[in-house]
């Protein structure tokens, strides 16, 4: 399948409304519906629900990207100090870029940062409350996060055959840059020069040098839709959201197991992994959160932590 989706939804001029940033929206949309319900079913304040809201929310974001700055990309940012926070490149020439690079591991480690401080801020929650129950909509918010990156061609896997039953060819993954494409069709928008290489037989050499590709993106979704529906159960058809760190425990078990897994299909992302070796950055900065699932499932039961 060739992949070369025109990334931007809406385009009103003065503004672009992107499916990426459509999908932080249904993301956050969704897991304040999904925490609301929680709220009012344990009769707890709806008022310190908005707060809560925007604590995971500006935690998400900051960590994220401090995550994709420090784990993956600090050897360029060390260099480009303004670049961490402002959405622009400043060379070898000035553009617009946005915030390319947001890593999943750092917004786990802001988030639970960022709830230490609300607990710190409304002492009659306990951290396990929190967290065995924030788990269950950051899940279903991770799939539509990982639906942007398919849209993005973003985070793509690894090279396949293209006899394989779900390959596809990122026509936009990095093969070859936007202004390539722009430079050898002659177009004005990258879409306009992928979909020329993709149909006009004058660039089949530039067609076939593109490779298919593991959807990765759409792997990770998968996984994390079922993830959430066991989390969901959990939580409401069992009594283990009376466990302290249950549900949180299998969540990171789980959800960063599977990321593990992913990772052998994903294409390297760099980071850590070229001094560690053995394993990708991705997996090396899974591992911890693995363990600390382990011993919140099986060595901290019944107890909680603050």
């Amino acid at each position: 399948m060739d992949w070369n989706p025109n990334q931007v939804l809406l385009d009103l001029h003065f503004i672009q409304i992107r499916y990426y940033s459509l999908m932080f929206v249904i993301a956050f949309s969704l897991g304040f519906y999904i925490t609301k319900k929680i709220f009012l079913a344990e009769n707890k304040p709806l008022e310190k629900l908005d707060t809560l809201v925007i604590y995971v929310a500006i935690a998400t974001l900051l960590g994220a990207r401090l995550g994709h700055v420090f784990f993956y990309d600090w050897a360029y940012f060390k260099h480009h100090l303004l670049e961490i926070i402002l959405p622009f490149r400043f060379s070898p020439k000035f553009e617009l870029t946005g915030f390319a690079g947001l890593a999943s591991h750092g917004a786990a480690v802001g988030i639970i940062i960022a709830m230490i401080l609300y607990i710190h801020r409304y002492p009659e929650f306990k951290l396990s409350w929190i967290l065995d129950r924030i788990v269950i909509p950051i899940t279903i918010g991770g799939m539509f996060v990982r639906f942007g990156n398919f849209m993005n061609s973003e985070i793509v896997g690894k090279v396949v055959d293209k006899s394989f039953p779900f390959a596809v060819k990122f026509l936009q993954s990095g093969d070859f840059s936007p202004y390539q494409a722009m430079e050898l069709t002659g177009q004005n928008t990258p879409q306009k020069a992928f979909e020329v290489i993709a149909h006009n037989p004058q660039f089949v050499e530039i067609y076939n040098q593109i490779p298919y590709r593991h959807p990765v993106q759409l792997y990770e979704a998968i996984c994390y839709f079922f993830l959430f529906w066991l989390l969901y159960y959990l939580y409401w058809k069992t009594n283990k959201k009376n466990q302290p760190y249950f549900i949180f425990g299998v969540f990171l078990i789980a959800l960063w197991t599977i990321r593990f897994l992913v990772e052998y299909v994903k294409d390297s992302q760099g980071g850590i992994e070229n001094t560690l070796g053995i394993f990708s950055t991705g997996q090396w900065l899974s591992i911890p959160f693995i363990l600390a699932g382990v011993f919140l499932l099986f060595f901290k039961r019944n107890k909680d932590i603050h």
